[in-house]
């Protein structure tokens, strides 16, 4: 520690040299003294050598190890990092949810406009709120129901309620305060929507229990998150046209089927082992079988659908783009993957702007199509309508 103090205070030269005098002068024999005086020689020459160390220790530590102090943190970073659990709770992170949620609502929307018209943006941003809303309110129930649970997964391990960031109380608080957020978007739409509306909470209260008695919580599923094909043509028309929504709506029951699914394959093995039931387990090996029966069945709604509104080519254009979407999901789907699973589930929100678009523009190719027949009628109306005046008959005299 003596040559340490020294090679800060002076040369590299003169540290050798100081270096080995100090080792020399160590080296040379020192007289017999007792032990008690051997003793008390030995503390006091430990105590500048102590003294050299704290020292070098004082020399060497450089201003950046020191802590610096804390920068304060600001009030909006502190409501920030409060409301970040919640934001998790209802996926605002992840939001394929909302998506999925919306586009039946955005499909019967656009199905109910009059021919040549856009469809309604009022209540297109209404039902998208909505979704937004009772997405996050689903997920809360969801969690709600599942916090054991969702402890022993790998993959929803660290949800909020899971993993202790959110209290139960806390979460009820919450979920109430979206509930009547939700009430609120609710009460915007005409009463016979408002009684429709209302109808479908049982469904998504009793949801998260499905998985517990059945093989069959997607088809659950399905009904819930589909119910706004029922409920968006009756919020612009005042009543619901079965002949139009009810193919419609089951379609969507088997699209939700399918993407669910193929989402739940990535859960089977922790399911298998904590007793959750899901279709993945029920179809198994055969899935790749049973999502091809449920994507004919939703192709078969889609078109019964178009054809009671007197859809055009784009709508029916749309179908097919649909159809060979859902084709190569499946048929390039590693069910053992779950990467692979959880990319082919997030793909389906493309499926649902794909019908989007093609029913607008289906919906804008009926007006000209309406004036040919309009002008169609009125041709054979005016023909049928003429009269030949009688002629006057020459007299021969």
């Amino acid at each position: 520690m003596f040559a340490l103090r020294h090679l800060r205070l002076h040369s590299p030269k003169h540290f050798r040299s100081s270096y080995a005098a100090a080792t020399t002068k160590h080296m040379l024999p020192r007289p017999a003294v007792p032990a008690r005086v051997l003793i008390g020689v030995a503390r006091s020459e430990r105590l500048p050598h102590m003294q050299d160390l704290q020292y070098a220790r004082c020399m060497t530590t450089s201003p950046a190890s020191t802590s610096a102090p804390e920068k304060p943190v600001s009030p909006v970073e502190e409501v920030l990092a409060a409301a970040k659990p919640y934001a998790q709770l209802m996926r605002i992170d992840r939001p394929i949810g909302t998506y999925l949620l919306f586009w039946p609502c955005a499909w019967s929307i656009a199905l109910s406009a009059d021919a040549g018209c856009w469809p309604d943006l009022t209540m297109l941003g209404l039902f998208g709120t909505g979704a937004l809303i009772m997405r996050g309110a689903g997920c809360t129930i969801n969690d709600l129901w599942d916090k054991d649970i969702d402890a022993k997964v790998e993959r929803t391990k660290m949800r909020p309620l899971a993993s202790g960031q959110i209290s139960q109380f806390d979460a009820i608080v919450f979920l109430s305060t979206q509930l009547s957020l939700g009430l609120l978007v609710l009460v915007q739409l005409n009463w016979q929507s408002i009684l429709l509306g209302a109808s479908s909470l049982g469904l998504v209260i009793t949801y998260p229990l499905m998985k517990r008695v059945t093989y069959w919580p997607q088809l659950v599923l399905g009904m819930t998150f589909n119910w706004g094909a029922l409920l968006g043509w009756c919020a612009t028309q005042g009543s619901v046209n079965l002949a139009a929504c009810l193919p419609l709506y089951l379609s969507g029951v088997c699209w939700t089927i399918v993407y669910d699914t193929i989402y739940a394959h990535q859960d089977k093995v922790d399911d298998l082992q904590i007793g959750i039931k899901s279709t993945a387990l029920r179809f198994g090996e055969n899935t790749k079988v049973w999502l091809s029966g449920f994507t004919a069945a939703m192709l078969t709604g889609l078109t019964t659908a178009g054809m009671a509104c007197d859809q055009t080519l784009p709508y029916y254009a749309a179908v097919g783009i649909v159809g060979a979407h859902l084709v190569q999901q499946i048929y390039s789907l590693n069910i053992d993957n779950p990467s692979d699973c959880a990319k082919k589930f997030f793909s389906n929100h493309q499926v649902g702007l794909i019908l989007f678009l093609g029913i607008v523009l289906g919906t804008l190719m009926k007006a000209d199509e309406s004036k040919k027949q309009r002008q169609s009628s009125l041709t054979t109306t005016s023909s049928s309508s003429f009269v030949p005046l009688p002629q006057k008959q020459e007299v021969v005299s």
